[in-house]
């Protein structure tokens, strides 16, 4: 009965997921609270899992990485980017996205190289955005620590196996395959990609709050006799009434009361026109902010503001900002600025103070499109100690055989002695969702081997999977992954898939480490949407991409990533 009722809330929690993104760390978090409360974890269990030695490993390296991207190596790749040509300025871009991917933040890398290639009157952009982000996707399959997939993967096959997980280069080969094939199919595929200039206004799908102060002299007056009818890409598109009460659309002779919320669509540059009218205030304003100086930034896949409305985020204190406009691409926006759920994906124009640029969270919550970036608080001597310190560790648990755990800890240890890093930044930088996904992964593992439901799986596979080959399993466990990989995060769709396939291939008595690196590689495999991954949605916004267009160069690429994979893996790692 166990067994049953876990599965059935294995596949309740796989349905919100696909509808609820944004809500992945509270349904992993509740799906891990009844584990424990049906009695299929004990607390040891629980604790073990949530302290397992490849998941602290995974933390400290994620803390680790975020202090990189706090050093000047990301902005000095932009000087190998340009070159004379189109042809080998996108062979450049390749090059520069995967290799720097493998051991640093994708996204961190695609910010930084965007604005070197928007910044170029050599190329058109539109040509090598969506190259460039899929090069970074494949790039992180090159290492252990190039991808949190890979990372997550490692912790759930350490803690299944008792083995210290995965080397450093054990994705290597198959990784270096699947990135030089899938860069040979960009190079070839990138000219069907449009021609277009940077996106030179951004802001103009923006929605922005007013609102009708008490003393307001617009008070009584229509829409039309306020002036507010015709303003310069500017469109008054719904009010809000005190009492809750909605107007949409705007009619000319609609009157204007005191508390009304007005809600404007269009180019967000030209905001500074509303200051013109008596008693109409920015809901940035509200917090003390001018919006002369504005900051446009992109809400991570793994913010802490997520799934939060901006009125319980408290911007101001936590951020030193407040939100001016709020841009959703292929979605409305609609109601109060204040109520609005923020989701990843969104794009914010803020209104910034000057402590701003110092806030340790911003780049963990954000990414700077435009305007006022965080301030890169360590270089001279302490840079290099990071740098040289990072590659010390990983060529050392190369050649020594040892875990990264010690080497990373020791690091991060050195990075806090010399104020490198601050407690406060270690925080700030905790990747909250990636330990909480993989703990509850942990516990529905020991609780699929608790409840029998493990045993269940195995046998399964030997009565009704026993008669096909190796590689049609392995290749269905690929696809598999690949497709709950478009609908829900990678993390996420590696931690539930790690669990069934690892059952799958203990069942059929096939190897299982080949089965779990499939499932770690096609996790990461995200190359037909734009929301399918974080640095999609950067280069769509960068040049207004379509969809179709990440589908033209998405396609070719997913085959041959499909390909180079399910005949690499078995290769270098035999089924049998």
């Amino acid at each position: 009965m166990s067994a049953i009722l876990l599965f059935l809330i294995i596949i309740v929690m796989l349905v919100l997921l696909c509808f609820y993104q944004h809500k992945t760390l509270m349904i992993f978090g509740v799906v891990m609270f009844a584990c424990f409360a049906f009695g299929w974890v004990n607390q040891k269990e629980l604790l073990g899992n949530a302290s397992n030695a490849s998941l602290v490993t995974l933390v400290i390296i994620m803390i680790l990485a975020s202090v990189i991207e706090k050093t000047s190596v990301l902005r000095k790749l932009q000087n190998l980017l340009i070159a004379k040509t189109e042809k080998k300025t996108l062979i450049k871009v390749l090059g520069v996205s995967a290799l720097s991917s493998s051991v640093l933040n994708n996204t961190a890398v695609v910010a930084i190289l965007i604005k070197a290639i928007n910044n170029s009157k050599a190329v058109l952009p539109s040509r090598l955005l969506i190259p460039m982000s899929y090069a970074t996707i494949m790039g992180g399959t090159l290492t252990l620590i190039g991808t949190s997939t890979n990372l997550v993967v490692s912790s759930m096959y350490s803690a299944a196996t008792g083995s210290k997980g995965f080397g450093f280069f054990d994705f290597t080969i198959v990784g270096a395959v699947v990135t030089i094939f899938g860069c040979i199919t960009l190079y070839f595929t990138s000219r069907f990609l449009p021609k277009k200039e940077p996106q030179a206004n951004s802001y103009s799908s923006y929605m922005v709050e007013a609102e009708v102060l008490a003393k307001s002299s617009l008070i009584g007056k229509s829409i039309e006799r306020a002036g507010l009818r015709h303003l310069e890409d500017l469109f008054l598109a719904e009010i809000i009434r005190k009492n809750g009460d909605r107007i949409c659309p705007v009619k000319p002779n609609d009157i204007l009361s005191d508390g009304d919320k007005l809600l404007f669509s269009g180019d967000i540059q030209k905001v500074s026109i509303l200051n013109q009218f008596d008693g109409l205030q920015l809901y940035a304003q509200t917090e003390g902010f001018d919006t002369f100086q504005l900051t446009e930034v992109l809400v991570k896949q793994d913010s802490s503001i997520v799934g939060k409305s901006l009125k319980e985020i408290e911007f101001r204190s936590k951020f030193d900002a407040a939100v001016v406009a709020v841009r959703r691409d292929g979605e409305k926006i609609s109601g109060k600025l204040g109520k609005l759920i923020i989701k990843a994906g969104d794009f914010l124009l803020l209104a910034t103070g000057d402590d701003f640029r110092s806030r340790a969270n911003i780049s963990q919550n954000f990414l700077v499109i435009k305007g006022v970036e965080p301030k890169r608080v360590i270089t001279g001597w302490r840079e290099a100690l990071v740098i040289f310190g990072f590659i010390a560790v990983i060529v050392y648990s190369v050649f020594s055989g040892d875990s990264l755990f010690s080497g990373m800890l020791i690091l991060l240890g050195i990075l806090v002695l010399t104020k490198s890093i601050s407690i406060n930044e270690i925080k700030n930088s905790f990747p909250t969702e990636v330990w909480l996904i993989v703990t509850s992964s942990l516990c529905i593992a020991t609780s699929m081997n608790n409840t029998g439901l493990a045993t269940t799986i195995a046998d399964f596979s030997r009565t009704y999977l026993a008669g096909h080959s190796a590689i049609v399993i392995f290749v269905g466990i690929f696809i598999t992954t690949i497709l709950l990989t478009e609908f829900i995060t990678n993390n996420a769709a590696a931690a539930l898939m790690f669990p069934v396939a690892y059952n799958l291939a203990l069942g059929v008595g096939i190897n299982v480490l080949p089965v779990v690196l499939g499932v770690a590689f096609a996790a990461s495999a995200s190359f037909l949407t734009p929301y399918g991954y974080q640095t999609n949605l950067m280069v769509m916004n960068a040049v207004n991409y379509k969809w179709r267009d990440f589908i033209v160069t998405g396609v070719p690429v997913s085959i041959i990533y499909v390909v180079s994979c399910c005949v690499m893996i078995p290769i270098i790692y035999p089924l049998y």
